[in-house]
């Protein structure tokens, strides 16, 4: 871009927002950004409603990008992989990859959105909250927005509007009203509702701090995430209807006898189940594509506001986080918006689509298939695919996970290698009587040496 035309408005100051505003700041642009809430650092984050955050290797580099990492990761939490615990009784931790260079982390929603505004205006940016969008017109330029503290109007005038603004995005709606977007949004018939474990008495962590841990129930399920200050979020994920669900949990009593029923050794660690199962109503997860991504070079949409997905597999953050790189990085190869809001949209959009499909394929792994016989034996098989194969055989989870390579290649992978996976194992108890040669040649021939592969 030339100089002049180096001014950009972002609406939103969560994640994506914050963090684009960085990156953008840093390259010399002039950013501003508007937020429809109150200044957090003042008016305290809102709670219940976040789920926490998994940051995977795609965030980590989004934010070496912005010279962010080491601020977000004083406050991380390592969790080596998922510690399951069994409606008998006993628990069992599902490592995700083969050491400790192969985790995730934990962040706090509101911990990382605090230091990413706090050096989005260090590098720059400047921010104005309680500024609600209300109308865009996208022909002169000007944007409306109400403060909702007392229903005052501001405008302004624009060069061009990115929305990061989530799921609900007001700058989407605006852009749908201007031009149909092509917009569905796919409900899943389960909410969610997030709870506390707190510290120990000498401010630990009461269970295992290194671990995503999930009470896998078939239909239903209930994980928990570390926090630095020796919390865990709890996250229970229920269908919105049904025996056991959200119309028939509603009270406080009737969420302690789930407890008691079904999470029997979470509910000791819990002690306000019964105060926050009333306070925090259930949480909608839903998929939401668009046809179209941008608005010729006037607006363009990235992360939720574009592609919101189901949480199940810590990859919203994540791909948001690309999202912000990789539309940073066309702005500056390109000459006009129009032209670099195209080439975003045409990257990005059929890897967001890929980790969608992902994300809902994994909720049905999390809920009712970790602790099932045959789904450890076909781990237990990826494995050793991946020690007999290192380059070829590359895990599901470490492609998404632990490399950058696109989403839509990991998806398309991740089917060739299910497949054989599956028919491998069919009908077999145990992996001493696979065959393996047959095996051998099958990996060879499907599945072609993957560049930068662990």
């Amino acid at each position: 871009m030339n100089a002049s035309s180096r001014s950009i408005t972002i609406i939103g100051a969560g994640l994506a927002g914050a963090l684009l505003a960085i990156l953008l700041s840093r390259k010399g642009w002039q950013v501003t950004v508007y937020e429809r809430r109150g200044d957090p650092r003042i008016e305290g984050y809102e709670s219940g409603r976040s789920i926490n955050l998994a940051l995977a290797e795609r965030g980590r580099h989004a934010l070496r990008q912005a010279d962010a990492e080491a601020a977000v990761m004083a406050r991380a939490v390592m969790m080596r992989g998922r510690m399951v615990h069994f409606l008998e009784g006993g628990q069992q931790l599902l490592p995700y990859g083969r050491d400790d260079s192969e985790v995730i982390w934990s962040v706090h929603r509101a911990d990382l959105n605090l230091t990413l505004l706090e050096l989005a205006q260090s590098a720059g940016a400047t921010v104005h909250f309680n500024r609600r969008l209300h109308t865009v017109d996208f022909a002169s330029g000007h944007a409306h927005f109400i403060d909702d503290r007392d229903d005052s109007a501001h405008q302004i005038r624009f060069d061009t509007l990115v929305g990061a603004d989530g799921a609900g995005s007001a700058l989407r709606a605006a852009m749908d009203r201007a031009r149909p977007l092509g917009e569905h949004t796919a409900f899943l018939d389960h909410s969610y509702k997030e709870l506390e474990i707190p510290p120990a008495a000498d401010g630990g962590f009461r269970i295992e701090p290194h671990a995503l841990h999930i009470w896998p129930r078939g239909d239903y399920m209930c994980i928990a995430l570390p926090n630095d200050e020796g919390t865990f979020t709890v996250t229970v994920f229920l269908p919105n209807t049904g025996p056991t669900s959200f119309a028939s949990v509603r009270s406080g009593s009737q969420a302690r006898a789930l407890f008691e029923r079904d999470f029997a050794d979470a509910l000791p660690l819990i002690p306000h189940l019964e105060r926050d199962w009333e306070h925090h109503r259930p949480g909608l997860l839903g998929t939401l594509s668009l046809q179209h991504w941008h608005l010729g070079g006037r607006a363009v949409l990235l992360g939720d506001a574009a592609h919101a997905m189901v949480p199940f597999h810590g990859q919203g953050m994540n791909c948001a986080f690309e999202d912000c790189v990789a539309l940073a990085a066309q702005l500056e190869a390109r000459d006009e918006l129009a032209s670099a809001y195209a080439a975003f949209e045409a990257e990005r959009k059929p890897n967001a689509a890929a980790i969608q499909a992902m994300a809902l394929e994994n909720y049905t792994e999390m809920r009712d298939r970790v602790d099932d016989a045959d789904f450890l034996l076909q781990r237990a098989l990826e494995q050793q695919l991946q020690q007999r194969h290192p380059g070829r055989f590359v895990p599901h989870y470490t492609m998404v996970t632990f490399m950058r390579i696109p989403y839509a290649m990991a998806l398309e992978r991740s089917q060739v290698q299910r497949q054989l996976l599956i028919e491998a194992t069919c009908g077999h108890q145990s992996l001493d009587t696979i065959d393996w040669t047959a095996l051998d040649q099958r990996v060879l021939a499907q599945l072609p040496i993957l560049q930068d592969a662990p």
